[in-house]
């Protein structure tokens, strides 16, 4: 007879969960150093002065990032995935802040590129910034502590409102 550690989490509980098992410590310095070198290589093919045709970009960087979301899905759960799209429609100020004060840094502003360069670079900010909450939900250990979380959500959401804000005044000031 199989004994119960405890009450069994129903069937919708358990596919929210992250994969339970996998060496977080492994995650995220891998998928952190792995979405930084294509990341960056997708910023410079579509910032650079010798940027690929349009379709090169969006192969380059579509495959990857398709792949890094059956990752996600696998590892953190359809519900977190869920949160990076929260997360997307809270960096949309974030990344149009944050890409233009960089392009400024050399000379550019980000309303000189047509939007559909755009779609890379910016892919690659909601994934970086997902795997970045992530980090923060469990180096806090809020995942499995509702009120902490809501607490750590509240604070991640503030802070970046703060410096988002703070940039994008930046980045309009000096234009």
């Amino acid at each position: 007879m199989r004994r119960s550690s405890g009450p069994e989490k129903p069937a919708a509980a358990r596919s929210r969960a992250p994969a339970q098992g996998f060496p977080k410590l492994f995650v995220y310095p891998f998928f952190g150093v792995h979405m930084l070198m294509f990341g960056l290589s997708g910023f410079g093919m579509a910032y650079g002065s010798n940027r690929p045709d349009l379709v090169f970009l969006y192969l380059h960087g579509g495959l990857a990032i398709c792949v890094y979301l059956v990752f996600y899905h696998v590892i953190f759960g359809r519900d977190q995935v869920r949160w990076m799209l929260i997360n997307a429609a809270l960096g949309i100020l974030g990344i149009y802040a944050q890409v233009g004060w960089i392009l400024e840094r050399f000379g550019r502003r980000i309303g000189d590129y047509p939007w559909q360069v755009h779609v890379v670079p910016f892919l690659y900010y909601v994934l970086y910034t997902f795997l970045l909450r992530q980090l923060l939900i469990d180096v806090t250990g809020s995942r499995d502590r509702p009120a902490r979380r809501a607490a750590v959500d509240a604070v991640y959401v503030a802070l970046s409102l703060l410096v988002y804000g703070l940039l994008l005044v930046q980045t309009r000031g000096g234009a």
